[in-house]
């Protein structure tokens, strides 16, 4: 018999571990000359950690069992983890806090691909306790100087806000909005037009799926959907940031007003990194805020603002090689 690893795992061979060593050797001198600590969670987590409050579905999760019946999972990414880690084990802490990972995920392969890949590596940070335009704009600027400093070229920031995005969906009925959301995020606009609902609401998840482009563009677009006070400073302040990184002159940017994550503890901006590969536009790295997942956690129930990103060491590996 010949023994081969299990489906959706590998090995990786020296020349392999070379390579990703490089790519996280670069990322790691870019976190600590920006003040970034490492920080190594568990592996294994409790099923209720690694859902982060129904955020992370429980399919989407390779599931294991202890002796003692308790539900674990092996993470699918790191945020959660270090969220828990750092409010139970860090309750001194002063903030902000700044934390870099560089570590395995496992996503379990819920479609039932033939060998689809199930353990990925992934180099990403956290910053905590910090909120606001310079938080933001740190963060994505943190993204910009990783892929310098691994010689990427040719990748582009889109660019979400999921409190808007959320926002605007409150205007759908309840019992159908999960279904617009979906048809949204997958740019479904055959699904959005069989949908029941009213002309105003077909027009409003029309220009909802339309919102993606140049930054000038969709601000102008949005400003149409007749935008209450709150609405319109969440607009405001994406404006700013927007202004803000393009005086950077580093990022080729696209503004996605339509972009909504998988994972659903996201509450400010929302984020991907997109490298089109031979006319293919592969996602390299997403992040985002998420104001309101440390509280999930904290003994008081106190929220701590964080906003994170994570970049995947085999993609960068396959689109360097690539080039």
């Amino acid at each position: 018999m010949v023994y081969q690893p299990a489906a959706g795992a590998r090995d990786l061979l020296p020349l392999d571990v070379a390579q990703k060593r490089w790519i996280e050797d670069r990322l790691q001198q870019v976190f600590h000359r920006w003040g970034y600590h490492r920080i190594i969670t568990s592996t294994l987590e409790r099923m209720d950690t690694l859902m982060a409050g129904e955020a992370i579905q429980r399919h989407k999760v390779i599931q294991l069992q202890n002796g003692q019946d308790e539900e674990l999972g092996l993470r699918p990414e790191l945020t959660a983890s270090i969220a828990r880690t750092v409010v139970t084990r860090m309750a001194e802490a002063t903030y902000p806090q700044r934390l870099y990972y560089n570590a395995n995920v496992f996503r379990r392969n819920w479609e039932k691909r033939h060998n689809q890949q199930q353990e990925y590596y992934q180099a990403g940070v956290e910053l905590l306790g910090a909120d606001g335009l310079l938080a933001n704009a740190e963060v994505l600027l943190l993204v910009a100087i990783c892929l310098e400093a691994v010689d990427l070229l040719g990748w582009q920031l889109i660019l979400g806000e999921a409190g808007i995005t959320k926002s605007l969906l409150d205007a759908f009925p309840a019992n159908i909005r999960s279904e617009v959301r979906n048809a949204i995020a997958n740019l479904d606009r055959v699904t959005l037009d069989t949908l029941p609902l009213s002309e105003e609401l077909h027009q409003r998840a029309r220009i909802m799926l339309d919102l993606r482009g140049k930054s000038a563009d969709v601000l102008q677009k949005v400003s149409s959907l007749n935008l209450d006070a709150d609405q319109q400073a969440a607009v405001n302040n994406l404006k700013s940031l927007i202004e803000l990184l393009e005086s950077e002159g580093k990022f080729s940017l696209i503004l996605d007003l339509s972009l909504i994550q998988t994972i659903d503890y996201y509450t400010g901006i929302v984020f991907e990194v997109v490298s089109d590969t031979e006319g293919q536009a592969l996602v390299l790295g997403r992040g985002g805020r998420y104001d309101r997942l440390l509280g999930l956690y904290h003994p008081q129930g106190q929220n701590i603002p964080g906003i994170g990103f994570e970049l995947s060491i085999d993609d960068l590996y396959q689109v360097l090689a690539s080039s």
